[in-house]
């Protein structure tokens, strides 16, 4: 098993020397859609986070608003 890693491992650092731009083009290929669904979910969390956050203002608003209105 070591061994077949080892061998994986020496094929993959060969084929980066020896051409590089195929590598690289590769790697790019295999990692494209991580990096957007990276980019969605970053998207969707910042959403979710501003609508927690217009949420609890409102509800802070509406405690000071009873809180001044109990005053009076």
């Amino acid at each position: 098993m070591i061994e077949t890693m080892r061998a994986w491992a020496q094929y993959i650092v060969e084929w980066a020397a020896k051409d590089p731009y195929g590598f690289l083009t590769s790697v790019l290929l295999a990692l494209t859609p991580l990096f957007i669904a990276c980019a969605l979910l970053s998207w969707k969390l910042a959403k979710m986070i501003e609508v927690r956050d217009k949420e609890q203002k409102r509800r802070l608003r509406r405690q000071e608003n009873l809180a001044k209105v109990k005053r009076n």
